[in-house]
């Protein structure tokens, strides 16, 4: 193999890439939000400089992704911290867990995205759209929401919150262990087609744990639930802030 086919490799290993290249399309993608009041010591403390606390409401998000190109079905969670960069609004992703090879590994290596290895699961069970999070063998967060009982009527508000910038913390390091990259990247979803949203009353619950501290931000005050059905593109991302200029 000659340097010209090394360069054109997607991902590792050689002879079976975890992911092809991007970008990378979603289809029937279904979200559950749960947005809370939380402790504003620890969200500055949880946010990294140049980063800026935007109030004390986060949130904890279930994600079923059936359909997604170049990484197949998986679930997801992930807690956000609502934040500003330079006056921009945006979503910091403090954690991340899933439950499939090819995006965790996409996930951190091209996007900085704080994944790990869980088993998150969003499902309908009755009248109630459920999420669990275990791991290590300990359910570590369930949220349950009301279904399908409220549509707001200007789906452009839920496509606005969607195509916010996210932002991540990658850090890789060098073979020596001395930081490689270390930047606050920025995402952005591209071609976002809202199929359905609906809000509603919803509760969350967090237990603390060591290797998934999502109850470090913890709840002060229940609020909304926020369930979307929508097809989105996942882009390249782009560099907000470089540790290591």
């Amino acid at each position: 193999m000659n340097k010209q086919d090394v360069l054109k490799l997607s991902s590792m290993p050689l002879q079976s890439p975890t992911y092809p290249t991007g970008p990378y399309k979603f289809f029937n993608r279904q979200y559950m939000i749960i947005q809370y009041r939380s402790d504003p010591a620890m969200i500055r403390k949880l946010l990294p400089e140049p980063l800026q606390p935007d109030g004390d409401i986060v949130s904890v998000q279930w994600l079923d992704l059936p359909d997604g190109e170049g990484f197949g079905a998986y679930s997801a969670a992930v807690q956000t911290i609502p934040c500003t960069l330079n006056g921009e609004k945006c979503n910091f992703l403090v954690q991340m867990y899933v439950d499939n090879c090819p995006p965790l590994a996409g996930g951190r290596e091209i996007w900085g995205y704080p994944m790990k290895f869980g088993q998150p699961k969003l499902v309908t069970e009755s009248d109630t759209l459920t999420g669990e999070l275990v791991y290590a063998g300990q359910k570590v967060a369930s949220g349950t929401m009301v279904y399908k009982h409220s549509s707001p009527n200007d789906l452009s508000e839920i496509e606005a919150m969607l195509k916010r910038t996210q932002v991540t913390l990658k850090l890789i390091p060098d073979i020596d262990g001395t930081p490689a990259i270390a930047q606050l990247v920025g995402i952005n979803f591209d071609k976002i087609v809202v199929k359905g949203a609906w809000t509603g009353r919803a509760r969350l619950e967090m237990v603390p744990a060591v290797n998934c501290p999502m109850a470090d931000l913890p709840v002060r005050e229940q609020l909304g639930g926020l369930h979307i059905v929508t097809n989105m593109t996942l882009p390249y991302g782009k560099v907000l802030h470089d540790y290591l200029a």
